[in-house]
C-alpha cells in the first residue's frame, strides 16, 4: 500500500521560518536566598545570581506609537528587583518557573527562554546555572477554580 505523504508542518507565527521579536533583560544581577547545599543556606548572606530573560514573539505589522504595541519587560525586571527579600528558595528551577509564569502574562508571547547562573558557587568553576526554554503551548491550562455552591 503507498504512503500518503502528509502535509509538511506549518511554522508557528512567530517561528524562525515567519521571523520573531524577542525582548531580552540580559544579565541581570541580582541577590537571592537560593541552594540546596548547607553552605547556600545563610539566611544573612544571599547569593549573588545572573538572570537572563528572552521573550518571543511574533512579528507585528503595526505602526509603533504607544507602549501597548510593544511586549513590555519591565514588570518582570521589577518583579526581579523584589528577589533579594525573598524566603529561601531551595530549587533554581522554582525561580525559573516563576519567570517562565512572568513572561507568558502577555499573551502575545509564544515562547520563553530564561536562565539562572550562580557566578560564586564554585571556586573552580566561573559558575553554574539552570536554563529552561518553554512554549507556550506545551504549558498547561490554568484551570479556573470552580466557585463553592450556596447552600
Amino acid at each position: 500500500m503507498k504512503k500518503i505523504p502528509s502535509a509538511a508542518p506549518v511554522a508557528a507565527p512567530w517561528s524562525a521560518e515567519n521571523g520573531y521579536v524577542r525582548m531580552m533583560i540580559r544579565d541581570l544581577v541580582t541577590e537571592v536566598r537560593l541552594g540546596l547545599h548547607p553552605w547556600e543556606r545563610h539566611p544573612e548572606k544571599p547569593q549573588r545570581i545572573v538572570v537572563n530573560v528572552e521573550l518571543f514573539a511574533a512579528p507585528r505589522t503595526t505602526k509603533y506609537e504607544h507602549v501597548s504595541a510593544v511586549v513590555d519587560y519591565d514588570y518582570i525586571r521589577n518583579a526581579l528587583r523584589k528577589w533579594p527579600r525573598r524566603k529561601h528558595t531551595v530549587f533554581i528551577e522554582t525561580l525559573l518557573d516563576e519567570l517562565v509564569k512572568l513572561g507568558f502574562r502577555d499573551s502575545r508571547v509564544m515562547a520563553v527562554r530564561v536562565s539562572i547562573f550562580k557566578p560564586d558557587i564554585y571556586n573552580e568553576a566561573a559558575g553554574a546555572g539552570v536554563e529552561v526554554f518553554r512554549l507556550r503551548a506545551d504549558e498547561p491550562k490554568r484551570k479556573t477554580p470552580k466557585k463553592a455552591a450556596r447552600t
